[in-house]
């Protein structure tokens, strides 16, 4: 049986997108060519590993079983050759990270230009859709989420702790006066994350061994932190955000000012989720240049809104 590896990476690429042209776009290469070399595959094994429609392909029960089989073969291979190469140049290559739109806008202004100047052979591509990821269609080589993730065959590493700290603009405070202690922000405009709880929500503050469960109002809520950034920029209330020391270049034109200094929200899990426990150089590259970053506590109590 003359099989080459090459003609199975192709079929385990359209195999996760099930879709031809997709796959050809991710991998460089005509449709058509592509249709080609996988019919040509299935004919050399003898059975049928796709079903064609119209729209959309499936696997047939060998397709899903040869798909099993040899995409970690693939991803082994991948990254065994990659690593070849990697012993003489740095990590390169296109680089498809998914993290929520949040996170992205509070860390990426801050932390992408170094990284692109100490890897400049790595082009990143990011998704900010926050959309579930689905372990066998997964297009990306990296997920960060925060908070435990549903089980998948994704691999989940939890790569920080992330602290949250509470801010307001001058402005603000000026009108509508400092919390001195957790309960007063009950009687503040607090700018929160949708909760399903209607007009309130609850946050959980911690100081050393103390911990205060606070009911907070507000009349605006939003899916997005850095939307929330902005808004507490503008004089509109006191927001909770992420805190490390990478934020910490552009503070002087941030505007905001932590409150309650002696107390801060529960730390969030991230977490890191991966289609292999074998990393490849450019996603350990991004890992080992970002962790640090976020892990770092700031040494002022500003924090960087994303422009």
């Amino acid at each position: 049986m003359d099989i080459q590896l090459n003609d199975i990476a192709l079929f385990v690429e359209v195999a996760k997108r099930k879709n031809f042209s997709h796959a050809a776009e991710a991998l460089g290469m005509p449709a058509a060519t592509l249709s080609r070399r996988v019919s040509d595959l299935e004919r050399r094994i003898g059975m049928q590993l796709l079903t064609r429609t119209t729209r959309r392909i499936e696997l047939t029960e060998a397709g899903a079983l040869y798909f099993e089989r040899c995409r970690h073969i693939i991803e082994e291979a991948s990254v065994a050759h990659e690593q070849l190469h990697d012993m003489a140049a740095q990590p390169k290559g296109r680089l498809r990270i998914s993290m929520i739109a949040s996170l992205a806008q509070l860390v990426l202004p801050v932390v992408m230009r170094e990284f692109t100047e100490q890897y400049p052979d790595i082009q990143c591509e990011f998704d900010l859709s926050g959309r579930p990821v689905d372990a066998i269609s997964n297009p990306f080589d990296l997920v960060l989420r925060f908070g435990q993730q549903p089980d998948s065959s994704l691999i989940s590493r939890q790569i920080m702790l992330m602290s949250h700290q509470l801010y307001a603009s001058q402005d603000y405070l000026a009108r509508h006066g400092a919390p001195r202690i957790p309960s007063d922000l009950s009687h503040h405009d607090c700018l929160r994350f949708p909760s399903g709880e209607g007009n309130s929500s609850y946050w959980m503050l911690h100081s050393g061994e103390r911990v205060v469960r606070v009911q907070v109002f507000g009349r605006l809520i939003a899916n997005n932190m850095g939307m929330l950034a902005r808004l507490a920029s503008n004089g509109m209330g006191i927001v909770p955000l992420p805190v490390f020391d990478a934020m910490e270049t552009a503070i002087a034109r941030a505007g905001l000012v932590r409150v309650l200094h002696d107390w801060s929200l529960t730390p969030m899990p991230l977490f890191a989720l991966l289609p292999s426990r074998t990393i490849p150089a450019k996603t350990r590259a991004f890992l080992d240049f970002i962790q640090p970053r976020l892990n770092e506590q700031p040494r002022q109590g500003l924090v960087q809104l994303a422009n």
